[in-house]
């Protein structure tokens, strides 16, 4: 099977573009060690510098701002603002204010005039974080701005005009929230012109030591310690769990380890209970399963997850000693369990 090709040859078409977008990427800490992140980044090449909106989804943490940045940055709009705003941190009238300004007495806390986000982003680029939370109002306000590039501050009769990109981010299915009532159909058609799926981290684990080399480093340089290393326990261990969190989950536990761990070496003992645990593996059983091949299942799973049997036995809640009888138990040509 031949070698999947390096971030650096694929990313990106050839030449100085390649160049630039590797550059942009590497500033931004994206790594691809993937073929569906590097087929990602290299849609986001192609398609940055289109003067059209886009719409980013993907689960919670897998880095939707950090795409939304490069498709600024390789944009034609690279020269203005890169301004970012989460739409589900306000409330709808606060928000409608923050995107579009207000005129002095619009209302009763507005004593003088505020410029807008979509004012600031002007000749920029707007992100919209968690656009899924926009109440209805604003976001029927939104759709008129967006379709006829103005819009008039809370308050104002004025109309302003902008030439601003639109980047919009969801970790929710904006497609179903359009069906359930909570989404306009318009307003989602009107973002969704260039779509960019993130896939989680549990479906491109072999970006984890790539992200944890990174992550090791640049906490180790904020706090002013030596750079740490992960033991192959460890980083096995790191590869197995799924990450529900993902690459911001797997972020903030590698900050922790680098603070909290005073050894130079990070080892198994050392990371969270839940990875250690796996907790994020999920195991399902059909009706009628009976509880001894439910239970060899669960032992069986949990072996692999784990590397010795004595964290295994912990883990199920079992002395080792049980466990080994019940491994024998669950040997080819073992004898039955005699009926009770």
């Amino acid at each position: 099977m031949p070698p999947v090709p390096s971030r650096a040859a694929t990313s990106s078409p050839a030449g100085a573009g390649a160049k630039r977008a590797d550059a942009v990427f590497d500033q931004l800490g994206v790594v691809a060690e993937s073929a569906g992140m590097q087929a990602l980044l290299r849609t986001v090449a192609r398609v940055a510098s289109l003067r059209s909106t886009f719409l980013v989804t993907g689960e919670s943490g897998t880095g939707k701002e950090l795409i939304a940045r490069a498709l600024h940055a390789l944009g034609t709009r690279a020269a203005g603002t890169f301004v970012p705003i989460n739409c589900a941190t306000l409330s709808g009238e606060i928000l409608e204010s923050e995107l579009f300004g207000h005129e002095r007495g619009a209302f009763t806390s507005a004593d003088r005039a505020k410029l807008g986000l979509m004012e600031i982003a002007d000749n920029g680029t707007l992100f919209l974080d968690e656009v899924s939370e926009m109440g209805p109002s604003c976001q029927a306000k939104l759709l008129r701005a967006l379709e006829r590039r103005e819009f008039r501050r809370v308050g104002g009769t004025k109309k302003i005009r902008v030439d601003l990109g639109v980047v919009a981010a969801s970790n929710v299915d904006l497609e179903e929230a359009v069906a359930k009532g909570r989404f306009r159909p318009d307003l989602y058609y009107r973002l969704k012109v260039v779509n960019l799926q993130i896939p989680p981290l549990r479906e491109r684990r072999e970006a984890i030591p790539g992200l944890t080399q990174r992550f090791l480093g640049a906490a180790a340089g904020q706090v002013g310690m030596p750079r740490k290393a992960l033991s192959p326990r460890a980083m096995a261990c790191l590869m197995r769990y799924s990450w529900p969190g993902n690459v911001r989950e797997l972020k903030n536990c590698i900050e922790s380890l680098v603070v909290m761990v005073e050894r130079r070496v990070i080892d198994f003992e050392d990371l969270p209970v839940e990875v250690r645990r796996g907790q994020a593996t999920e195991l399902r059983f059909p009706v009628g399963v009976t509880l001894e091949q439910a239970e060899r299942e669960i032992i069986r799973k949990t072996l692999e997850s784990f590397p010795t049997r004595r964290e295994a036995a912990r883990v199920l809640g079992i002395g080792l000693r049980t466990l080994y009888t019940k491994l024998g138990q669950m040997a080819p040509g073992s004898p039955k369990k005699p009926r009770a």
